[in-house]
């Protein structure tokens, strides 16, 4: 579970309190009760995040500030870990159905050709086409997906078809990934996108 504090658009997010838990402990709770999943361990650049795992009795290990993203901050830890799968859980997800956690591991389990795995659901809200917040993704169709975007994409003429006909897909902050694929994405330059 990678959990930044300094997050841009709410600082401190992985320690906002939720019905008396922080978020960080309610997704950490999330994933350890999914199937199959054999550890759980908060990765995160601050010792204020890492105490308060800690303090519920969770695992968490320092990382760099200077990651990029979540990926590369769960690539760190994944470095140490004897492990084919890795998982990363968004830290701001504190809703993470534990069958949809088991639902992203299954295809790794299945093929070992595959290499990442990811979730994403219908679209079925206007209001989330034009909301930053919400991740877009367009998946061809074979469901791979394509692209990803905060932005509206792929453009809509006369607002959203009815689910599932809607290309336009909501993205769940979860990914699947072969250890050794996830090793080397993070090792990748950065492109412009």
């Amino acid at each position: 579970i990678p959990a930044r504090f300094e997050s841009t658009r709410l600082p401190g997010k992985p320690l906002v309190e939720i019905a008396g838990r922080s978020m960080v402990e309610h997704v950490y709770r999330r994933a350890a009760a999914a199937r199959g999943v054999d550890a759980v361990i908060v990765a995160t650049d601050d010792e204020r995040v890492a105490e308060a795992v800690r303090a519920f009795g969770g695992v968490a290990r320092l990382t760099r500030a200077s990651h990029a993203s979540g990926t590369d901050r769960v690539a760190e830890v994944a470095a140490d870990l004897e492990c084919d799968i890795v998982l990363n859980v968004q830290g701001d997800e504190p809703l993470v159905e534990p069958a949809l956690i088991e639902q992203v591991v299954a295809p790794l389990v299945a093929d070992r050709a595959v290499d990442m795995s990811t979730a994403c659901c219908a679209m079925t809200d206007p209001a989330d086409l034009r909301n930053p917040n919400v991740v877009k993704v367009v998946t061809d169709l074979q469901g791979r997906a394509l692209y990803f975007s905060r932005s509206p994409i792929p453009h809509v003429r006369g607002g959203l078809a009815p689910a599932p006909v809607s290309p336009i897909r909501k993205h769940v902050g979860l990914y699947g990934y072969r250890r050794s694929f996830l090793l080397t994405l993070s090792a990748l330059p950065q492109t412009p996108l």
